[in-house]
């Protein structure tokens, strides 16, 4: 049984007022919708359809259980399929819509099907902060899940072709919104108890979120749970088909680069995330120059230290899940 279903569309669709409806209308039919949010682009399903949840994990090759985040439309909606606590509260009044994802009990109330939530009984919530994603909720009238528009494990999406590249037929629709503008998925933290935890740094950095709480976030404990309660949390994630060596100082025969700073010397596998030294710029170009470099066929892609100040943890991160032993 092909889970995944026929495509409706093998191409993708300026993301007008027509294709968001029409968008909206393959969602709420079980089908399956890639599109923009302001970090990568999200392949989209019915969070409340377990056989449109099925079918997405089906598309991307991704283990059931391994959680999904459900997108929604403002704070308000979120709080009926959450349990959020005062200082979660705090952060999704401070933060969305926004790059935050939080994870928080599952209200009694929830919609979301148990399959999105891996059977936990937590659930991912974020509010994007994107026109076409904000349109796309709303049309759609219920939550959606959307992970990264790839193959598991793959390089995140930051434009309609990297989805087409990675997905093809296997999704009905992409709405093209064009790059995606933090181009590094959102920081997740979970409220599950007295102190808020960091589950995976991402396009808000740790230091404004600490301001707000007035304390440092703890970090998970890996050992107190027996599976991932949050995206991104496996060993191997974010991998390019070429092997990464980070905290590189120089270039080895052979090796493309992927630069930070001006580094490396110049050359034609040789790309700079930001010249600059712009953590910000950065994540922003990080998925779009690891895909570039490794469709060069290269086997080694050398990557130069990146400090692990605002963005850059984000960035440390999913490089160490890149670089992991496959």
């Amino acid at each position: 049984m092909n889970l995944a279903g026929p495509s409706v569309c093998t191409v993708h669709r300026p993301a007008d007022a027509a294709s968001i409806a029409a968008a909206a209308r393959l969602l709420r039919d079980g089908r399956l919708v890639a599109f923009p949010t302001e970090t990568v682009y999200g392949l989209g399903a019915d969070a409340t359809n377990a056989a449109a949840i099925a079918r997405l994990y089906a598309a991307k090759g991704r283990p059931s259980f391994n959680p999904l985040i459900a997108h929604v439309g403002d704070a308000e909606t979120a709080m009926r399929e959450g349990s959020f606590s005062t200082v979660a509260q705090k952060l999704a009044a401070s933060f969305w819509p926004g790059p935050l994802t939080l994870v928080v009990p599952v209200a009694e109330t929830t919609r979301i099907c148990d399959l999105a939530r891996a059977g936990l009984r937590s659930v991912g919530l974020r509010v994007p902060a994107h026109p076409i994603a904000h349109a796309l909720l709303a049309e759609a009238g219920r939550p959606i899940a959307a992970p990264s528009a790839n193959r598991s494990g793959h390089v995140s999406p930051v434009t309609a072709d990297h989805v087409i590249d990675d997905l093809g037929e296997k999704i009905d629709l992409v709405l093209n919104g064009g790059a995606t503008n933090v181009g590094i998925e959102s920081t997740i933290i979970a409220c599950l108890d007295n102190r808020p935890r960091l589950l995976r740094p991402g396009g808000i950095a740790r230091e404004p979120i600490e301001a707000v709480l007035g304390e440092p976030l703890a970090l998970l404990d890996d050992g107190a749970v027996g599976g991932p309660i949050a995206p991104g949390m496996l060993a191997l994630h974010y991998a390019p088909r070429a092997a990464l060596r980070v905290d590189a100082k120089a270039l080895e025969a052979g090796e493309a680069g992927l630069d930070f700073g001006g580094r490396f010397a110049r050359g034609k596998h040789v790309l700079d995330l930001s010249p600059r030294g712009d953590t910000v710029e950065a994540a922003a170009n990080l998925y779009s120059y690891l895909r570039r470099l490794d469709a060069s066929g290269v086997e080694t892609i050398a990557v130069a230290p990146i400090p692990a100040e605002g963005l850059g943890e984000a960035i440390r991160d999913r490089l160490r899940r890149a670089a992991a032993p496959r």
